[in-house]
């Protein structure tokens, strides 16, 4: 059971809706997001991560064009 399933709260500041999903800490703080978590996972709501993923679009497009070597 992971930690969203057990009801964790999103670590966005000023937010405090029911996390969705876990994703690295660098990465969203990398996107623009102000967590107040410091350890290596950062819980985001629903909200926060479609933000997150409209942020972070271009570097996930370029992480992903670095394995696809035909």
């Amino acid at each position: 059971m992971g930690i969203v399933a057990k009801g964790a709260k999103c670590n966005v500041e000023g937010c405090d809706q029911d996390g969705a999903r876990s994703l690295n800490t660098t990465k969203v703080e990398n996107a623009g997001l102000r967590v107040n978590s410091k350890g290596k996972k950062t819980i985001l709501c629903k909200d926060h991560y479609k933000e997150w993923k409209k942020e972070s679009k271009d570097d996930r497009e370029l992480e992903r064009a670095r394995f696809n070597k035909f």
